[in-house]
């Protein structure tokens, strides 16, 4: 099968066309023919030799395709609901710049009425994440507040769709007036600027100086003190990722007086059986939302697979809204 590899960590070009042997689905497992693969930013990480793949997990980038079921364990697969021949979109550990792709059977999710493979192939490592730490870790509720750093990203698209189908108002903050339309026009109830307004004041203002209640947090460094300011009291972070740093120092005090939860969480090395309880919840609770279009495709670009660099090239560009696909 022709793959894209990492022929040694660098910038986008080191993305190159490569052929190899095509995986084999083992136990609980399918073999996908992939048709498209979402981008995401672990896999620049990657590339940039900064996040390897976790032990066992193919060296190849990618963390989400949609397909056809080619192959695989029919009892696992029998057991998601799944057969073969099915069209799908997956959750993989790595493996998804290629032809072929194994994944767990249970991290699977059936391609949603109306949506194409591409469109398909933007859902499962946004959802999941979003789902995970959103709906689960910060118990999102109808009738909350969400705040969504980075509203433009695909987490971020994602984030605003499913939160406003949940019943939840939603504000994020941007870098530009192009996001913030975009962000707009997907439900935001506010946008924040962060080029030029304190997201702390502009969610204290927003929500009458009571502060949002749970904050989705892509950036941590010193965020999260300015996070903490912007929290209602019994406020919730889930911090995603560290893109302004580790280092965070912030005043302990107010989480033990205003009863405020700091928590975190990656998505990668998790386990199979903890990846297809979250896929359970997307399917009865999430994938009606997508249906009924409460939650539609917000795709900022379609690569060739043989595309790859230039691909990786426009998402560090930081200018895309929405996701950054490649078809075979």
């Amino acid at each position: 099968m022709k793959a894209i590899a990492i022929t040694r960590p660098g910038a986008p070009e080191v993305l190159q066309t490569v052929e190899r042997e095509r995986p084999v689905a083992g136990a609980g497992e399918c073999l996908i023919r992939v048709r498209a693969a979402g981008i995401n930013r672990p896999d620049v990480l990657q590339r940039k030799g900064v996040y390897p793949p976790p032990p066992g997990a193919s060296e190849l980038p990618g963390l989400e395709v949609a397909g056809e079921i080619v192959d695989g364990d029919s009892a696992a697969l029998s057991a998601a609901g799944f057969k073969l021949g099915d069209a799908v979109c997956a959750l993989v550990a790595g493996g998804g710049y290629a032809e072929y792709c194994v994944a767990h059977s249970g991290a699977c999710l059936p391609l949603p009425a109306g949506w194409s493979l591409p469109e398909a192939a933007s859902l499962p490592e946004t959802c999941f994440t979003v789902w995970a730490n959103v709906f689960e870790r910060a118990r999102l509720q109808p009738g909350e507040t969400l705040l969504v750093h980075g509203g433009a990203s695909g987490i971020g698209v994602t984030a605003i769709q499913l939160a406003k189908a949940h019943g939840a108002s939603v504000l994020v903050t941007v870098g530009s007036d192009a996001k913030a339309a975009a962000c707009r026009t997907l439900g935001a109830d506010h946008v924040i600027n962060h080029r030029e307004q304190d997201f702390v004041a502009q969610a204290k203002a927003a929500t009458d100086g009571r502060g949002v209640d749970v904050i989705l947090d892509m950036v941590a460094g010193e965020y999260v003190a300015r996070d903490i300011q912007a929290l209602a009291d019994d406020g919730r972070i889930a911090i995603i990722a560290v893109q302004g740093g580790t280092d965070a120092r912030f005043d302990a005090g107010q989480l033990l007086r205003r009863r405020l939860s700091i928590t975190g969480s990656t998505l990668r090395p998790r386990s199979a059986a903890f990846k297809a309880g979250i896929a359970r919840a997307l399917r009865q609770q999430a994938w009606p939302w997508l249906e009924k279009g409460l939650v539609r495709p917000v795709i900022h670009a379609v690569f060739k697979a043989e595309d790859a660099a230039q691909a990786h090239a426009v998402m560090e560009s930081n200018q895309h809204i929405g996701k950054i696909v490649l078809t075979w």
